[in-house]
């Protein structure tokens, strides 16, 4: 929920500390979901989505503390605000600690680091498709401007042509007629 603007700037205070409460809530409960499934999951698959979302909220919490546009200068370097981006973010880093140690104990060692590995790969790759969806779009959006471009011409021929055609025909239309 927004408030309303007092003096400018702040109702983006609310924004990156909001978010940053999300993304440690996010790490809270993602933490308690993997501990409560580790002991029973038969493979990783079992807890992807709540080691996702793990990192989803570590990443949430990072983005809060890194994000400070919009909000003033008191606001961005306030003990309060450096205080609790600093406790988030830290407790964020214990938590991922603990359920890498967790996971590497009940999945062999390096597992975790295999996660990671792979979740950067796929972010990777995925960030490399939507570059070539946007290369082939602008490739395909000059093609259909050029089309048109070439459209335009030949219509504009045709035109010049016609009016030649029909010039030609009323003057000699008018030549027979004098003549």
């Amino acid at each position: 929920m927004a408030l309303p603007d007092i003096e400018e700037g702040y109702a983006f205070l609310v924004e990156p500390i909001s978010t940053a409460l999300a993304g440690i809530a996010l790490v809270k409960a993602s933490v308690d979901g993997i501990k409560s499934a580790l002991g029973t999951a038969k493979d990783i698959g079992a807890i992807a989505g709540d080691i996702d979302a793990l990192l989803n909220g570590q990443q949430q919490v990072q983005a809060a503390s890194n994000k400070k546009t919009g909000v003033g200068i008191a606001d961005q370097f306030g003990v309060q605000s450096v205080a609790q981006e600093m406790i988030d973010a830290r407790l964020a880093a214990e938590q991922v600690a603990e359920i890498r140690r967790l996971t590497d104990h009940r999945f062999g060692a390096g597992t975790w680091q295999s996660i990671l590995d792979e979740r950067a790969k796929r972010i990777r790759e995925a960030r490399e498709a939507q570059a070539k969806a946007r290369r082939e779009a602008a490739i395909a959006q000059q093609e259909m401007l050029d089309n048109f471009k070439i459209g335009l011409s030949i219509f504009a021929l045709v035109c010049v042509v016609i009016g030649l055609f029909v010039t030609v025909m009323v003057s000699t239309a008018r030549s027979i007629e004098v003549g």
